[in-house]
């Protein structure tokens, strides 16, 4: 039975990686950390409201028998500074795995990125230097099992909306095309990204993955499956 911290509830793949877990047996209890209320209410669920993420010491003592991390928040890098890109990127993740490795440094950590993330840290984008900056805290802070995840095209699932308008504008355009798109290994979903973090955490043995969408879908089976 496993108690899960999920972060990015309120965006597109944060929703979907809830949804999963609500409905998996194994997953007894879920702790949501956001800066406002899902609105969503279960018995599993347990809301820890911060606005501001810099302050992480102060909900410490809710994360003690934490088993996994799934770090879905997150920011389009489109109109925002590198300051302010790398501040809720960077220093929250840090901020939160610093937090997390203290109260259990056994537990899963996933972290969702993006393709495209330099971890060498030389791309000409801005936000791929940052994501890879903060993959390579996290796989350096000593968790032993680390999944980043790299997702590209993701269709939404389950009446899941983007929290970015001009994406849903574009995935009403696409959706006719819905049930082709499914069937290619190069396409996730909100459903299969929640599924394949389940299975991630069921892993036992020490293990750092990139996982791209090709992997997501595969590892998304092993949950599913079950």
């Amino acid at each position: 039975m496993a108690h899960i911290l999920i972060t990015g509830a309120t965006g597109m793949v944060g929703k979907g990686v809830l949804y999963a877990c609500l409905k998996d047996a194994t997953i007894t209890k879920i702790t949501l950390l956001t800066r406002r209320s899902t609105g969503i209410s279960d018995s599993k669920i347990e809301e820890l409201i911060l606005t501001d993420f810099s302050n992480l010491d102060t909900i410490q003592p809710q994360l003690n028998k934490v088993d996994a991390c799934f770090h879905c928040m997150g920011i389009s890098s489109i109109g925002v500074s590198q300051e302010e890109f790398t501040l809720k990127t960077f220093e929250y993740t840090k901020s939160l795995a610093d937090v997390c490795y203290e109260v259990n440094p056994k537990m899963t950590f996933c972290y969702v990125s993006g393709t495209g993330t330099s971890t060498a840290e030389n791309s000409r984008s801005m936000w791929a230097n940052v994501k890879g900056k903060t993959e390579n805290y996290i796989i350096n802070k000593g968790f032993e099992r680390v999944f980043l995840f790299r997702p590209g095209l993701i269709l939404p699932e389950d009446g899941i909306r983007s929290s970015t308008g001009w994406y849903n504008a574009i995935y009403q355009i696409m959706r006719p095309f819905y049930g082709l798109l499914k069937k290619s290994k190069n396409v996730t979903s909100t459903r299969k990204i929640g599924a394949a973090m389940i299975a991630a955490s069921q892993h036992q043995k020490p293990l750092v993955e990139h996982l791209e969408n090709p992997q997501i879908n595969t590892w998304a089976t092993r949950s599913l499956a079950t």
